[in-house]
């Protein structure tokens, strides 16, 4: 993955401004120290009480003010430092209290159902299922009325509903509602709402407006073109609503989902067009200063003003005010300014992989890309030169935190961002134009949306031939010893690439030896591993087990999402055929993925709870299962069941199980329903808990005392993706000695909690998450249980 920062125009840029293969301004680095010290005091007390951040906040700050004292004669880097940690902690100390304050937090935890006003902060988005979809939208809550008690408050929260209740709702808009109040697992969050009843409250101001207006003329000029046509609106205002998920899987597995988001890149094409227009028209000095101020700000509204957003309008303001006075060799200070600026507006970046590899991938451009560029041109073109360093530099300074992230390095991200770059502004400027001309005719608007498209279709072409290489998805792991393996290999890249650059076979030996492990398949080493019992496959948010049987045979439990992920996990692991497929629940998170077990490898059954919600979800199982012949039985507690080397106990839910229970659409009620097994495998008790919610962690621990089931297991797959609403009790009853968390990689319900994930460890069970390790497998070797990831 390349970071999300690049230079279109190295012509106008800070870090790549030296005469041809002369020597680069040295970075201007003084500020990086305060600036690593304000993100490390921001990280680390955004997740603490508000007296942490505030004591030890202004223990720094008089640590300071008495180191100033002593070295009168200048600034000393210590004071810097100490003020940027303080002023870090205090501001994060405030935006805990911020959050904390009010009824809000209180009313969740007794899980409540509250009226409540609330303005619209974010745009809405869908999760997307084979089954059931959940709108999910931000917004802050500024009257409540709970238990009878109303108050005005100012708390951010998240709100949730199915059925598109929520799909059309506008930012800014505000909204009167009844809903039921659940913790959130973010601690950025007041509250998590389960809309019940919605109804409007008032329009958003007329600039929400007038944005959301280009945002419509940006989509419908280039609705007709399929999925390069999706792309233009994520290219130019971070909108990916309408893009498929096959194209996003492509763009990760070919390091371009940075093109998603919204970044300084995207500032960047839309300031340099913005001025190169004034200029052509006579525009210049402070006129062009306050055309480009007002052009972010425009920005920042086309394209919303969450955290990534803001990001990088105050990257490329910051930026943008160092070329204004006429010094381009302060692209590092830009940044340390930038940094130290967003981490005080916002703390909860301090706790974003984006920012972090925003922020590594402009540092690396600042300090790597320009020695590698002089290199480089000594014998190719400058412009080819920097094409190449600038996507190197950024995937030399992310892979060890994309690995840690997603457990896998890409080798195919250079080339196909060298290979998209010139497709990148073009695409994005008449995407905008398209937008614009939208609001007065809609039949220019497609024409010159036209013009965006021919150039996305490019980039959507590249993306899906690098995503099918075989070095699009190296699996590395995320174990410590991985990482800082990694870590090394990237040190001494950074160090060595120039002196390869330099040398022209020297840098083209490297290219070809890449080429080379980019084309050529590698398999992963170890995989499966010998004596493995369990498998939590890496489906992304939601579950996805499987049980070895023994002799190529597995059970699965769950299918995630998406089918082809879990084809993709079956084969990794060798599995020729399924004793059963065991479906917890209906949810699509854990069953949407059916049809790629079935369409991979021979069946023996597939087995349901008495769940038969939500929707559309019962009969789609039966006419999957019905088009391969695979019978469908219901199974309930007391069940006991036998393959291969397996043996399993189904201890929830009851057969006594009111039909209202059993057909309710409430998600609490569905996850409830939830088969819960205990499965016998290789000498390990294995618990299996679906997603059931403390309700029916209650009664599973009441009927584990009536029938006499020991729950005292080896492995615990925690049950709904570690989601903060647990019965602490229940959990760490069980004393496992490995709890597995299935989870997907920056999911919009804060799953795993915190909370929930530290009780565990307290308990001592070491915990292992699919979100950080990929596929984890549970081993046991000669009689001892170990842990194994991809």
């Amino acid at each position: 993955m390349v970071g999300p920062l690049r230079v279109p125009d190295p012509a106008q840029s800070p870090q790549l401004c030296a005469d041809d293969c002369g020597q680069p301004a040295r970075a201007d680095a003084r500020l990086a120290a305060p600036a690593v010290a304000a993100w490390g005091a921001a990280a680390i007390f955004v997740d603490c009480p508000a007296w942490a951040g505030l004591t030890t906040g202004l223990l720094l700050t008089a640590g300071a003010l008495a180191a100033r004292t002593r070295w009168r004669s200048r600034p000393a880097v210590l004071v810097v430092v100490l003020l940027a940690a303080g002023a870090a902690a205090l501001m994060a100390a405030l935006r805990v209290v911020q959050v904390g304050a009010g009824p809000v937090p209180d009313l969740a935890a007794q899980e409540a159902v509250v009226e409540a006003t609330v303005v619209v902060t974010g745009d809405p988005r869908t999760v997307h299922g084979g089954f059931a979809d959940t709108d999910v939208v931000e917004a802050s809550v500024r009257e409540v009325i709970g238990r009878g008690v109303r108050t005005e408050v100012r708390s951010p929260v998240l709100l949730l509903a199915s059925g598109g209740e929520l799909s059309h709702v506008e930012l800014g808009a505000r909204l009167h509602l009844v809903g039921r109040l659940a913790p959130a697992d973010d601690r950025d969050l007041a509250a998590l709402v389960r809309v019940e009843r919605l109804g409007a409250g008032g329009d958003p101001a007329w600039w929400w407006t007038a944005a959301e207006g280009v945002r419509a003329g940006v989509r419908e000029s280039v609705a007709w073109a399929g999925p390069a046509g999706a792309l233009v609106p994520a290219l130019v205002t971070g909108d990916d609503r309408a893009l498929s998920v096959e194209v996003a899987e492509d763009f990760r597995s070919s390091g371009l989902t940075h093109l998603l988001a919204v970044s300084g890149m995207n500032l960047t094409i839309v300031l340099g067009a913005l001025l190169g227009l004034a200029r052509a028209v006579g525009a210049r000095g402070r006129l062009l200063t306050a055309l480009a101020v007002a052009g972010a700000v425009g920005f920042v509204l086309l394209a919303r003003p969450d955290p990534s957003v803001l990001r990088a309008a105050a990257m490329g303001l910051v930026a943008l005010a160092g070329l204004t006075a006429g010094d381009r060799r302060r692209g590092m200070r830009a940044l340390c300014v930038a940094v130290l600026v967003l981490i005080l507006l916002d703390p909860w970046l301090a706790r974003s992989p984006g920012f972090l590899l925003s922020a590594l991938a402009t540092a690396a451009i600042l300090v790597l890309a320009p020695p590698w560029r002089d290199a480089l041109c000594r014998w190719v073109p400058r412009a080819l030169a920097e094409a190449v360093v600038v996507p190197l530099a950024a995937q030399v300074a992310c892979a060890p935190v994309v690995a840690a992230l997603s457990d896998q390095v890409s080798l195919v991200a250079v080339a196909a961002n060298v290979l998209v770059a010139p497709a990148v502004a073009p695409a994005t400027v008449f995407g905008l134009v398209a937008g614009l001309v939208s609001v007065v005719s809609d039949a220019i608007g497609r024409l010159l949306g036209a013009l965006a498209v021919a150039p996305a279709w490019w980039i959507v072409t590249i993306g899906r031939q690098c995503a099918g290489l075989p070095g699009a998805d190296v699996g590395w792991g995320s174990s410590v010893s991985a990482l800082v393996a990694l870590t090394l290999l990237c040190l001494a890249a950074a160090a060595g690439t120039r002196w390869v650059l330099r040398r022209r076979w020297a840098a083209l030996g490297t290219a070809v030896l890449l080429t080379l492990l980019v084309l050529v398949p590698t398999p992963t080493p170890g995989w499966p591993p010998t004596g493995w019992v369990l498998v939590a496959c890496d489906v992304g948010q939601g579950d996805g087990l499987v049980l070895s049987a023994g002799d190529d045979a597995a059970v699965v439990v769950d299918t995630g999402p998406d089918p082809e992920t879990m084809a993709g996990c079956l084969d990794r692991l060798d599995v020729r055929s399924v004793s059963a497929v065991v479906l917890t629940h209906l949810h699509a998170d854990h069953v949407a993925g059916l049809a790629g077990v079935l369409g991979s490898v021979p069946v023996g059954e597939v087995a349901v709870g008495p769940g038969r919600a939500p929707g559309q979800a019962w009969p789609d199982v039966q006419q999957l299962a019905a088009e391969v012949g695979v019978p469908v039985r219901t199974v309930v507690a007391g069940e006991h069941a036998r393959t291969g080397t397996l043996a399993w106990h189904v201890l929830a839910p009851p057969a006594t199980l009111p039909p209202t229970a059993l057909g309710s659409a409430d998600g609490s009620a569905i996850n409830n329903t939830s088969l819960v097994l205990m499965v016998r495998s290789a000498g390990v008790r294995l618990l299996l808990t679906g997603d059931i919610e403390p309700a029916a962690q209650t009664a599973l621990a009441r009927y584990a005392v009536d029938s006499g089931v020991d729950l005292d297991v080896d492995v615990l797959k925690v049950p709904h993706h570690g989601s903060a609403h647990q019965d602490p009790a229940f959990l760490t009853s069980t004393e496992p000695e490995v709890a597995v968390v299935s989870v997907g990689a920056g999911n919009g319900y804060g799953h795993p909690s915190d909370v929930v994930l530290e009780s565990l460890a307290d308990a001592g069970a070491e915990v292992v998450r699919t979100d950080v390790g990929g596929d984890i497998a549970v081993v046991v070797q000669d009689g001892v249980l170990a842990v194994a990831t991809r």
